[in-house]
Formats: C-alpha cells, structure tokens, sequence
C-alpha cells in the first residue's frame, strides 16, 4: 500500500509540474496574440497545420477536449477572422470540414515567431538542454495518454 501511495504521489507531481508549465507558457502566448484571439483558438490553427485539416467539428473538439458547443464558438471567431474555413462534408450532407486558409497559417507561423522572440529571453542554455533531454519522453507519454483516454 505504502509503494501505492508513493507512486500516485510522484505521478501527481510529475503532472502538476507539467501543469504549471502549461499554465505559464500559455499566459505568454496569450500575451502575443491580439486582442480577441485566445491560445485555445490558437491550439486549433496549430493542431489543423500539424495533422492536417479537413477534419469534422467534432473531431477537432474531441482532439481538443472541449464539447461540440465551445467548438463551434471557437470555430466562429477562427472563421470570422479569416483564418478558417468550413466546408460541407462531400462524403456526409449533414457534416461539415473544417480547413486552414492561407491567413490561418500566416497568423499561426507568426503567432510562433512572436512567442519564440519571448521564451528567447526566458530560455537559456540549461533550460534549453532540459528541453531537448526531455522532449521525446513527453511525445511518448502523451502518445500513450492520447491512445488511451
């Protein structure tokens, strides 16, 4: 029982850390961004130029862990903007595709300039070092969450 609560202890550590991490990194992308556009909104350009676009609503939502609700609002916002566009499904009369303009991809890949300018004067080369020592474990991790949620 002992070796129970010492291993949920350390994972529970391990994920506040990343927790923290997040929430840290994500108050300074939402810095770079303009008004209006929040870093959710931002996960959904990057996930769609990562993976590819021409996805559901649906499938976007359960990618991003939200309902179809918030999806469709952010979807809205992204569209609104230009940065998306959604297109009937060929396949399905009912569904819809979602697809990544040339301005989505423009503001994304500058979205990312902009924060890479800032985390160039937090990062250093320790921190730098951490990052590369331990970036192919969390791919691996989050590989195995994401296969098994």
């Amino acid at each position: 029982m002992k070796k129970d609560n010492e291993n949920a202890t350390e994972v529970f550590g391990y994920f506040t850390e990343i927790g923290i991490i997040n929430q840290l990194s994500t108050t300074i992308l939402a810095k770079t961004l303009p008004d209006g556009v929040h870093p959710s909104h931002f996960s959904i350009l990057n996930h769609l130029a990562r993976l590819g676009d021409g996805k559901p609503p649906v499938r976007i939502a359960s990618a991003m862990q939200v309902t179809k609700n918030t999806m469709t609002h952010s979807l809205k916002v992204l569209q609104e903007r230009g940065y998306i566009s959604v297109s009937p499904d060929p396949e399905d009369g009912r569904g819809k595709l979602v697809y990544l303009t040339e301005a989505g991809r423009t503001f994304r890949d500058q979205a990312i300039v902009r924060v890479s300018e800032v985390f160039g004067h937090l990062i250093g080369p320790d921190q730098l070092a951490i990052m590369q020592r331990t970036k192919a474990d969390l791919a691996e991790l989050r590989k195995h969450l994401d296969n098994n949620r």
